[in-house]
């Protein structure tokens, strides 16, 4: 582990030692500041601070994750003025997804692998840096990119959940760890930890993820203060023949076949991102995720709607009991996790007052939910969808049957990637409308007759690191044509209001506030400002690579300040890009008046199609499927994908081809997370996919 302190003088030193920085830079934050900006942070500060929303005290801004901020220094009318105030480097060359945390002048970000940064905000310097270690061979154990969200503060602690699962709460004066807990309960098992933690009524609470390889999926509660465990709640129940946990999981094990077997493969459920809470109401709520398999005709072959899966629950934050659920999309076959962003707010619907969540999930379609009861209000698509026509008037989908079928690949709208996925939308009460990061990435899915739990067999997708489907994917070519929107929604009328088309899928999350802004970051490396009321785009400036994480704003000494942490990644950010650049991970902060120089761009690797390296054509049909199996998850199709923050393998230079034996099973790239292959592929099997890449080069390299 590492964690540096610096503060005052003595980091102007070193700083000025290191970088060759002048002595007119600010003097960074000193341990008393600090501690006295953070002490203070509680569940009662970050309800108190959405009266101004000065600072940015949680990962959704307030308990509600409306994202929206009241400051309007920085509005419509002179949003063209902004300038950089300063950029921080993450030294990150994967992906970032946090929003940062930011009070009374410091700030606290994530970038991959789980690193912690605490940055003074007045001088863009950086006051310590915490490296949790996660072994680098664990990255194959998450479908998504070695990314984490954010941290947590309270009391003093900066907390933050690491990719290989722990939960670590550092002081937040020196980045040194008070406490460590280990949170997965099963070490054989796939889990990862990739969302933000929260806290409120004195307890941490985290998920996990890790559905994709067989897992089961659970929530815990710890002790702020100390890190003791408080309470565990399981989202879907586990082997039939033995005590279930609670009451929840007897029920839930109703909805389940057991000649399935569903417990031997975790059956899923994971909770990897979205955690709010009502005070007034003492309720969390949490959006639980896709099965395992997806397949619902493997792991529930008579059916069922498989609870919790794809539901959002209301739980009890005190001992995590089940005071209600809705399942947004019963019996799962698509990957549709409901993890995606909640946000509460209270509206008038049909002449009535409502508490209520919306939610844009995976699936497609925009829910309003009663908050209080878990009644189903209404639905709505946001974007096309051909799973399901709509929902009937007791919140169940009206499915189409085809969307089911085990006898041929189907092409279904919106794809495993969603029509909206984690990146954080926002809502301005000003508006009334919500801002969605909403895109289409086109999949077919070919159900498996049958499922190997863990078997690494030919064109099993993802096989031979643990991936356990029950579908190939794009064995047969999607027709769909990708694309990416900002979609401005009305929720009490269920209507887009107004959009704006993107490059590219996979855009950053939104933030509104009451200057009428939109900010969101794009795929295609601009972070752009929007009328919130018309959509008009009216400032943008380049960041270098593309951005997927969600903005914030805050005040200091009376000045609006708009940071974003920018850094391309995630499961589609890993595979694919929409600019010539790749990095390097940088927190960059705007500010009315700024005029700080931009950091230098660093342009992606430019490469030919891989050429003239020798192989025998009877190894490229078996090489095909180890491919598949091995390689196709982070490299994506050699010449045909252009690479994204991990490389495409058909731009490779001709001598690493032909050392593939050697590099891929020795852990050559171990430190960029690629693991070792030795004892899972044969240096014949190698062989076969080097030729399998080079034949597909070829092939691709005449159009």
């Amino acid at each position: 582990m590492r964690a540096i302190a610096l503060t005052g003088a003595g980091l102007v030193l070193a700083l000025t030692a290191t970088f060759g920085f002048g002595t007119a830079m600010a003097e960074s934050m000193t341990a008393e500041q600090i501690k006295a900006a953070t002490s203070g942070i509680d569940e009662q500060a970050i309800i108190a601070n959405d009266a101004s929303t000065k600072n940015w005290p949680s990962y959704g801004l307030n308990y509600a994750e409306t994202r929206f901020s009241k400051l309007d220094q920085i509005n419509d009318g002179n949003v063209g003025q902004l300038g950089l105030a300063w950029s921080f480097d993450l030294n990150s060359r994967r992906g970032v997804e946090a929003t940062p945390l930011v009070v009374d002048g410091v700030m606290y970000v994530t970038s991959s692998w789980s690193i912690v940064h605490a940055i003074d905000v007045r001088s863009g310097e950086e006051i310590w840096t915490y490296d949790p270690q996660v072994p680098r061979d664990y990255a194959e154990k998450g479908c998504c990119d070695v990314v984490n969200r954010g941290v947590a503060l309270h009391k003093g602690k900066v907390i933050v959940a690491t990719y290989d699962g722990r939960l670590i709460a550092l002081d937040s004066a020196s980045g040194e760890p008070a406490w460590e807990v280990d949170t997965i309960i099963d070490r054989s098992r796939s889990y990862t930890i990739t969302g933000a933690p929260r806290v409120f009524n004195g307890k941490v609470y985290i998920g996990n993820g890790g559905a994709e390889y067989g897992v089961r999926g659970y929530l815990t509660a710890y002790d702020a203060e100390t890190g003791e465990q408080a309470w565990r709640w399981f989202s879907v129940p586990g082997d039939p023949s033995k005590p279930f946990e609670d009451i929840s999981m007897a029920r839930a094990a109703q909805t389940w076949d057991p000649s399935g077997k569903y417990w031997e493969v975790g059956g899923g459920g994971t909770m990897w991102d979205s955690i709010v809470f009502d005070p007034e109401l003492d309720l969390m709520y949490v959006g639980t995720g896709n099965g395992t398999p997806w397949n619902r005709h493997l792991r529930s072959p008579g059916g069922g709607d498989n609870l919790y899966l794809a539901s959002i629950v209301a739980l009890n934050p005190d001992s995590g009991e089940l005071v209600w659920y809705y399942q947004e999309t019963p019996g799962d076959n698509w990957d549709y996790t409901s993890t995606q962003p909640l946000m509460l707010a209270d509206l008038k619907i049909d002449g009535r007052d409502r508490k209520i969540i919306m939610h844009a999930p995976k699936n497609g379609f925009f829910f309003v939910v009663d908050r209080q009861t878990g009644e189903f209000i209404s639905a709505k698509n946001f974007v096309k969808v051909t799973w399901a026509e709509g929902y009937d008037a007791n919140g169940r989908p009206i499915e189409n049957p085809a969307a089911r079928a085990q006898d041929a690949a189907w092409e279904t709208i919106p794809s495993a990637y969603g029509a909206h996925n984690w990146h954080p939308m926002s809502y301005s009460p000003d508006t009334g409308l919500v801002y969605i990061p909403a895109q289409g990435v086109p999949v077919t899915q070919t159900p498996e007759p049958n499922l190997a739990f863990n078997e690494s067999a030919p064109f099993k997708f993802g096989g031979n690191t643990g991936w356990n489907l029950g579908f190939a994917l794009n064995a047969v070519a999607p027709e769909a044509t990708p694309f990416g929107a900002l979609i401005a929604w009305d929720p009490v009328a269920q209507k887009e209001a107004w959009r704006q088309e993107h490059l590219s899928p996979w855009n950053g999350g939104t933030l509104a506030t009451a200057g009428n802004l939109v900010f969101q970051g794009t795929a295609d490396g601009r972070f752009v400002a929007y009328n919130a009321t018309t959509g008009e785009a009216l400032w943008q400036t380049p960041v270098g690579s593309g951005v997927v994480a969600g903005p914030a704003t805050y005040e200091i000494d009376g000045k609006q300040y708009v940071s974003v942490a920018v850094g391309w990644g995630g499961v589609y950010g890993v595979v694919q890009r929409a600019t010539d650049r790749v990095g390097p991970g940088t927190v960059y902060t705007f500010t009315l008046g700024g005029d700080a120089a931009m950091p230098e761009f660093v342009k992606a690797p430019e490469g030919d199609l891989v050429a003239g390296v020798p192989f025998d054509p009877e190894d490229v049909g078996p090489g095909t499927g180890l491919y598949v199996s091995s390689c196709a998850v982070c490299h994506g199709v050699p010449g045909v994908n252009n690479g994204g923050n991990v490389p495409n393998l058909g731009f490779v230079h001709p001598d690493t081809l032909k050392s593939l034996p050697e590099l891929v099973l020795t852990g050559a790239y171990v430190e960029g997370g690629m693991p070792s292959f030795e004892g899972r592929l044969t240096k014949k099997e190698v062989e076969q996919i080097a030729a399998f890449i080079q034949a597909t080069a070829d092939a691709v390299r005449p159009k």
